[in-house]
């Protein structure tokens, strides 16, 4: 299996590509703003040919290169139906301006071929399966990808916004809801495996098995408590 990502612009936003090996088919994960250029280095070295762009969440650090990625390799793009409407409206999914100068770097809009996610739906793409998990909480579209155990990897989550190295999204834009969060964190995350790595949308990779024993977010939901007063780790994303 081959995983390479990169953080991309402004936000640091984690892009990945995804393979059975270096010189087969890919997935795209996240191309957000500024990637392009990532995205084509990562297929020029491991001479990768993409054949979809799959989308966590709808914020515009995650989805602001959709368009001309799939547009260079004529590919769709995959999202939740609750989160379409922030490719071609994206101040709309946070709820103020993201400044005029920045947004004069963005080629807003849907790409050709758009699909739609739903939850425990399996992608077959690229040779590989992508299990989806709707998480909403940051966004009422947010969703994770899995990947399964293979000879040479462990199973693996693409986890957006929802869960990162010692924290998780931030819920306090259009969409976002605590409550959600935690019921997702519960959902989702609490079944998987120790070995899971997790790959987020900002910041290093984790495991579930680290989050489970020191994130005080995935610490709450796994003792069943309520509330989230006590915490002041910082949640990220934009």
């Amino acid at each position: 299996m081959l995983i390479a990502g990169f953080p991309a612009g402004a936000w640091g936003t984690n892009c990945y590509l995804v393979a059975p090996a270096a010189g087969e088919e890919c997935v795209i994960i996240d191309p957000g703003h500024q990637a392009a250029p990532g995205v084509e280095d990562a297929i020029r070295k491991h001479r990768l040919k993409p054949v979809a762009v799959v989308l966590t969440h709808g914020h515009i650090d995650h989805v602001a290169s959709v368009v001309p990625v799939c547009g260079a390799h004529d590919v769709p793009a995959w999202i939740h139906p609750e989160d379409r409407f922030m490719m071609s409206d994206p101040e709309k999914g946070i709820g103020r301006s993201i400044g005029m100068p920045l947004m004069g770097e963005l080629t807003v809009g849907e790409p050709d071929d758009v699909k739609e996610l739903t939850d425990g739906a399996k992608l077959a793409l690229a040779g590989m399966e992508l299990t989806v998990a709707h998480a909403p909480g940051h966004t009422k579209g947010s969703v994770t990808f899995g990947l399964p155990e293979a000879a040479d990897i462990p199973p693996v989550m693409f986890s957006g916004d929802l869960l990162f190295a010692g924290s998780i999204g931030r819920t306090d834009f259009p969409g976002g809801s605590m409550d959600d969060m935690l019921e997702s964190l519960a959902r989702v995350c609490l079944p998987l495996d120790d070995s899971t790595v997790v790959l987020s949308g900002h910041g290093p990779q984790t495991t579930i098995g680290q989050e489970r024993a020191t994130n005080p977010y995935l610490r709450q939901v796994a003792v069943g408590r309520q509330g989230n007063s006590a915490f002041e780790t910082p949640r990220r994303g934009m």
